[in-house]
């Protein structure tokens, strides 16, 4: 009874503080984006056709239930404005409601409380009225509607915005061949180089602003559809709002830390992968890509009135729909127990913002334990240089394995092709050879001396031109030493080539992901994101490969390290205690630390199961489970 009346206690100082900050319009951006962002979102369980009951009844929820742990931005997802009607879908043009000014406004069949120009104000009350911050999706630039109806554009004094007597218009604005990649009828970009561009989009957040929005979700803007100008123009905008924005970014199909370099300080939070549904293979992606924006530096950079965040997607639980249906929740997530606490754990110890998208009128018990765990959320706000951690060892069967070890004589050998940050060691080991069938090669320094087990692949450049050690150095496309698939910096399905595996190739295409240079020092660089290749020898990479493991430092001196099993049989993991403190420290601490070793006791904890390790000395051991991750507590006093 003592501990409901104290968490209870806590939700409504908490609401009370929300509210204080709403009515008093106080510049709490900064302390709201200090870390992840943490709410619910409509998209994985309604798609685009969520009414306006179903939204507050889910926000009512959100309140009740997971308000105390933190979750505090409802953020109502795309299409809002689209009727509802025969022939209307996700991509379909013609069906949005438009405002007089070519601006996106709520379809009042769907949104009965905007009925008379409210828009999304009353929506935004009742959210406040709950506690809750009130977010909003929206699309790139202007639409294909506005652009057809040649709409005027509002000025800032609440008239047609004129320019040297010439009133402007969308079809003034309008960049027609940057339309949205994934919804190119209905959206394209406006350009931002014109005043009138920029005035288009003041009075749309001006607008979203004026209705009472706390959070917009920007999309069709990032990754494949990056837009530099857009980005910069629309943080421009939030940031000299009255009313203090968080902005985030989405998709980020293809992304790379080199492409968030160029705007993390402009945002909040930014989608690094494309879509994430409820699917083995899209939570298996994610550890490549987590890795390169950890190494990069980006989580917790300086951002938009506060720091920003690397977002691996929302977490697609519970009660679910498909994606770019017109159908709502109807279905259970297929992801396995194992496998949802995996993405829990990895979206927690990468600091991914955490945005639940399942029908919280159906959460039920297991999926409400799974995401307010109190200490994965404590990782996900308070946990310092979190990062890939790869001084791993394996068992299974009777087989040891060690991730960095060398195989044993008379074993047989694969190669392991990887694609990651080029400020890792070991990635500037390429060079350029002619076989005695004159092909041109690019191979890893193991191949140069034409031993049969090295790994080359052919190249051509692009006009078939030569590519020349002294002069041009890039290369279009890099073939497998088959010629079927190419060498491709995103994540794609698993292929296998000889004694060479890597989910890098992919079948051959003109995209940018394909672009690569051989640099002056040795490094296989992919011009579109900025990464490098490298390849690893090893024994049983399949295996190796699978085992996986991340670790952060604990707001009070304990450290978190999460083994992940990313395949299909059980394995025994393990680590050297010594290997784990010592990754927080320089090599001139390294003496320093062993000697503290020696004279601290550490002790050991697995989250998930709640099992105590006892007294942790040389080792830390568990087994984990196919699909599965253990998170391991240590603390040494």
């Amino acid at each position: 009874m003592i501990f409901i009346t104290i968490r209870s206690m806590g939700w409504w100082l908490r609401i009370f503080a929300i509210s204080i900050t709403l009515m008093c319009g106080a510049s709490s951006g900064e302390q709201r984006a200090s870390v992840p962002p943490r709410g619910w979102n409509s998209y994985d369980s309604f798609s685009w056709i969520i009414s306006e009951d179903e939204f507050l009844a889910n926000a009512q929820i959100m309140a009740e239930k997971l308000l105390p742990f933190g979750y505090e931005y409802a953020v109502l997802d795309f299409l809002w404005y689209r009727k509802r009607e025969p022939g209307a879908s996700v991509g379909s043009p013609g069906f949005d409601v438009i405002d007089e000014w070519g601006r996106p406004v709520p379809d009042p069949k769907r949104w009965p409380s905007s009925v008379g120009g409210a828009g999304l104000k009353l929506v935004a009350e009742r959210v406040h009225s709950m506690g809750l911050y009130f977010g909003l999706h929206v699309m790139r630039g202007i639409s294909t509607q506005a652009v057809k109806a040649n709409t005027p554009i509002l000025g800032p004094q609440g008239v047609a915005y004129e320019e040297n007597g010439r009133i402007w218009r969308a079809r003034d604005i309008a960049l027609v061949r940057q339309t949205c990649g994934w919804m190119p009828k209905c959206f394209m970009s406006v350009n931002t180089k014109v005043e009138a561009g920029r005035v288009f989009l003041r009075s749309l957040y001006q607008q979203y602003a004026d209705w009472g929005v706390d959070f917009v979700k920007h999309d069709c803007v990032f990754g494949d559809d990056l837009n530099v100008d857009e980005i910069s123009t629309v943080s421009e905008i939030l940031r000299a709002l009255e009313r203090p924005v968080l902005y985030s970014l989405s998709p980020g199909t293809h992304a790379t830390p080199d492409m968030a370099m160029k705007i993390s300080n402009l945002v909040n939070m930014y989608r690094v992968t494309g879509d994430d549904w409820d699917t083995w293979r899209d939570v298996q992606s994610h550890f490549d890509v987590s890795r390169g924006f950890a190494s990069s530096g980006l989580i917790g950079a300086q951002g938009l009135l506060g720091k920003s965040w690397p977002d691996l997607d929302m977490l697609p639980l519970g009660w679910l729909t498909d994606p770019g249906v017109n159908q709502g929740p109807h279905r259970y997530c297929s992801l396995t127990q194992e496998e949802q606490k995996t993405q829990m754990t990895l979206w927690s110890m990468a600091k991914s913002p955490l945005m639940f998208g399942g029908d919280l009128r159906n959460i039920d018990d297991i999926t409400m334990s799974l995401i307010t765990n109190p200490t994965l959320l404590a990782i996900n706000t308070y946990s310092t240089n979190n990062k890939e951690f790869s001084q791993i060892s394996f068992v299974r069967g009777n087989h040891h394995h060690k991730l960095e070890a060398s195989p044993k004589p008379g074993s047989r050998i694969e190669f392991l092709l990887s694609i990651s940050s080029c400020n890792i060691k070991n990635t500037k080991n390429w060079g350029i050879r002619t076989t005695n069938e004159q092909m041109n090669e690019v191979c890893w320094n193991e191949s140069l001396a034409m031993n049969k087990e090295g790994i080359c692949l052919h190249y051509r450049t692009q006009n078939n031109a030569s590519l020349s050690i002294e002069n041009n150095r890039r290369s279009r496309l890099l073939e497998s030493i088959i010629g079927q698939v190419c060498l491709d910096s995103s994540p794609n399905e698993e292929f296998t080539i000889g004694h060479l595996k890597s989910n890098h190739f992919a079948p051959c295409t003109s995209h940018a992901s394909q672009d690569w240079e051989l640099t002056n020092d040795g490094a296989l660089k992919n011009t579109y994101t900025g990464l490098c290749a490298s390849v690893s020898k090893v024994e049983g990479l399949n295996q190796i490969d699978n085992a996986r493991a991340w670790i952060a430092n604990g707001l009070k001196g304990e450290i978190y390290i999460a083994f992940f099993n990313l395949g299909p049989n059980t394995l025994t993991i393990s680590a050297k205690t010594e290997d784990v403190i010592h990754t927080f420290h320089t090599d001139n601490d390294h003496m320093r630390t062993k000697n503290e070793l020696q004279a601290k006791e550490c002790s050991g904890s697995e989250v998930w199961s709640g099992r105590d390790l006892g007294v942790v000395e040389d080792r830390i051991v568990i087994d984990v489970l196919s699909h599965g991750c253990a998170l391991i507590k240590l603390t040494c006093t």
